[in-house]
């Protein structure tokens, strides 16, 4: 499976890769938090690949080690890599949003989940490397075990700027 390709291997327990999304990061207070997003045929795996000061002086991306590991494991594997890591069963998925980026905007994903403490949201935003994500969400909208969740992708007004 290439970086942010989509890919039907079976993992041991059964579990199908539909798609992955690769190189994207979470805006906290004082750091970014780098994150890979697993997309199986039974749930989303969410997967910390590091942090990186918010600060353009101090800014570097530390996922590249995490990003090869993750190419190379099982879905269960993945999600024992780190204890930030975690799953969201399909049936929780609410959404997934992915708004195309431009010249001056980078691409945001959108993923929204019932949590015990109602609706959960996170936005994603794409590393200056990565890839933009239309081929998984198109992949994701298509399959079967997505049919409940909406799965959309939003171009921009002004897509020039």
């Amino acid at each position: 499976m290439d970086g942010s390709g989509t890919t039907d291997a079976h993992d041991a327990t059964g579990e199908t890769r539909v798609g992955r999304f690769t190189e994207w990061f979470r805006v906290r207070p004082t750091a970014l938090h780098f994150w890979e997003i697993l997309a199986t045929d039974e749930r989303i795996v969410f997967c910390f690949a590091g942090q990186s000061f918010s600060s353009a002086l101090l800014r570097a991306d530390m996922g590249t080690r995490t990003r090869d590991v993750l190419g190379e494991c099982t879905v269960d594997e993945a999600l024992a890599l780190s204890d930030r890591n975690f799953a969201v069963a399909l049936a929780d998925l609410k959404a997934i949003v992915l708004r195309e980026g431009t010249r001056t905007r980078k691409a945001r994903l959108t993923v929204e989940w019932s949590a015990d403490d109602g609706l959960e949201s996170w936005e994603l935003s794409n590393t200056k490397g990565g890839e933009e994500g239309i081929d998984v969400v198109e992949e994701l909208s298509s399959h079967r075990a997505y049919a409940d969740a909406s799965i959309e992708i939003e171009t921009p007004w002004l897509a020039f700027l």
